[in-house]
């Protein structure tokens, strides 16, 4: 069970004892993302999170940082998310302290030398031209811009190219400076350790001054308009493309029954799109539905890899798919099988006490309140048949459907005009 602490600077602290494990994963989630930028400075949370690596007090460069956690055999990384960063160091227990130092020591004490800034530039350039040549990541950006809008739930956390050659010094360290504050930061540990260890450790590494958020995340509006398609013209072997809607928020009473329906379209090799698009009619290589959920908003779709020259058969395939949740109840063992794979997977997933420092450390920051491992469990066991099939005439319209693809294509109408059941 989690326990969880305010200290008196502001700063929280969850811990999730784990028993049976040897290891602990200290991570550091701050409220920060494309949701927390204007257009100047789009692509700054990112940069950001590359520059916590590269030197500080106690460990002044990469190499000290990186040599501190690969002497104990540890592994660390950082990512940045629309709604949050994150930043985290996982070893064995008995090097525990290595964790909390090391990443207390980037959050309180990042330098930002203008050199390493500039050095860092051009690795974070080069990470762009990467996704931009990497289809299957990309389409997802593209659809959630054609989604969410030029607004910065629609952003990219990358940023864009030219932003990122012109970020200046005083940008980045007031942008940390109104973010990484004790308020808008959480500690979740997780592991072979107690509340204890963990509270002393934190008080001693993550000293925060008292401070107190300065941005908020941009509110969403959905989109008015009437786009329905997103064409990004590229020659490749092969087409990329995610059919999909605007789901609903990640507290919303509906998000499992929306994760339910995600695995029955398309979740596992023996779902509906898997089966029926993909082995059936051999239209795609990769075929899987997902959900992304978000404070105020969320995504169901589903991406596949396709034949250039069936593409067209690929769409309307996966759109049968889709009307027939709205057409017909899902079976109970085919709803069972769905939700006894969601449940083991989430078990599997939190034996890995990296997973379950995320999922409580996610939920404490964003959230009112955190759900427990039997909450979830629960919840999924509380979805029915029906509420899948209300939630599918819901979501799945055909006004609300919306495609984005990659390949060698010119006519973006084309494929709106397919978006039709």
């Amino acid at each position: 069970m989690h326990q969880s602490t305010t200290l008196k600077n502001g700063l929280q602290l969850i811990t999730t004892p784990i028993e049976g494990t040897k290891s602990v994963t200290v991570l550091c989630l701050v409220g920060a993302g494309s949701r927390y930028e204007n257009k100047k400075i789009n692509g700054i949370s990112h940069f950001l999170e590359h520059l916590f690596f590269k030197g500080a007090e106690r460990y002044q460069n990469a190499a000290e940082v990186s040599s501190a956690i690969d002497s104990v055999g540890g592994d660390f990384n950082a990512f940045t998310g629309k709604e949050y960063a994150g930043y985290y160091v996982k070893l064995a227990s008995d090097k525990k302290e290595v964790a909390f130092d090391v990443i207390g020591d980037m959050m309180l004490n990042a330098t930002f030398l203008p050199h390493e800034i500039d050095k860092e530039r051009g690795v974070i350039l080069e990470e762009f031209n990467m996704y931009q040549d990497t289809p299957m990541y990309q389409v997802g950006w593209d659809f959630e811009k054609l989604l969410f809008g030029d607004q910065p739930m629609g952003w990219d956390q990358i940023g864009e190219k030219e932003i990122i050659k012109t970020l200046t010094r005083d940008q980045i360290v007031d942008y940390k400076e109104a973010l990484y504050t004790p308020d808008n930061t959480i500690i979740s540990v997780a592991g072979d350790i107690t509340q204890e260890e963990a509270k002393k450790l934190v008080e001693k590494y993550f000293p925060f001054e008292d401070g107190k958020r300065a941005l908020d995340p941009a509110p969403y509006h959905p989109v008015k308009g009437d786009e329905k398609a997103i064409l990004q013209e590229k020659k490749t072997e092969q087409a990329h493309i995610i059919v999909g809607v605007e789901g609903v928020p990640a507290r919303h009473e509906d998000n499992y029954t929306e994760k339910i329906l995600s695995i029955i379209l398309g979740g596992n090799m023996s779902s509906r799109m898997f089966l029926n698009v993909r082995e059936a009619k051999g239209l795609a290589y990769y075929i899987r539905t997902t959900t992304d959920d978000y404070i105020d908003t969320g995504t169901l779709s589903t991406a596949a890899g396709v034949d250039l020259t069936r593409i067209d058969l690929a769409i309307e395939a996966i759109l049968v798919e889709y009307r027939k949740m709205m057409e017909e109840k899902v079976g109970e063992e085919e709803l069972k099988k769905a939700k006894d794979f969601m449940k083991g997977k989430i078990i599997l997933r939190l034996e890995d006490s990296e997973e379950y420092a995320h999922l409580m450390g996610k939920q404490a920051l964003l959230f009112p309140a955190i759900d427990t491992l039997e909450d979830i469990l629960k919840k999924i066991d509380a979805v029915t048949a029906d509420s899948v099939f209300r939630l599918s005439q819901k979501i799945l319209k055909e006004k609300n459907l919306r495609v984005a693809l990659i390949g060698p294509y010119k006519d973006k109408e084309h494929f709106a005009n397919l978006l039709h059941y």
